[in-house]
């Protein structure tokens, strides 16, 4: 199979109509049209897969370049994309030693029994 990219159809275009035109030329197995993910309106270009390298130069040689609407159409074979290398494995994470990993706790001392508790400091206000 052959992917193609198609580009500078009508917006009001749909798939029916463009299997259509392009079944004159070979047996089309897969349509998919971009579209607004709003609005749901066709941005003009898609994809159309076709069963063969020779029905898919048979529709660019029939089609690129035809004049539709105001627009001029736009066909050409779409190149596989290569493989994303796979990304980097994460570094291992650094562990910290025993004494970095906990601060020292600081103690209030409480008073000893009968000794008068020492009073706060007073909120600043705001």
């Amino acid at each position: 199979m052959v992917k193609l990219f198609v580009s500078g159809f009508p917006l009001n275009m749909d798939e029916i109509e463009l299997v259509k035109m392009f079944s004159l030329h070979g047996d089309v197995k897969t349509i998919k049209l971009v579209r607004d993910k709003k609005t749901r309106v066709c941005k003009g270009y898609g994809f159309i897969e076709m069963a063969d390298m020779a029905s898919a130069e048979n529709a660019i040689a029939a089609l690129n370049g035809e004049p539709m609407g105001d627009r001029k159409l736009t066909i050409n074979i779409r190149e596989d994309e290569p493989e994303a290398p796979a990304a980097p494995a994460a570094p291992a994470p650094r562990t910290a030693a025993p004494a970095e990993r906990f601060s020292p706790r600081v103690f209030r001392e409480l008073p000893k029994p009968g000794e008068p508790l020492k009073k706060k400091r007073p909120r600043r206000p705001m």
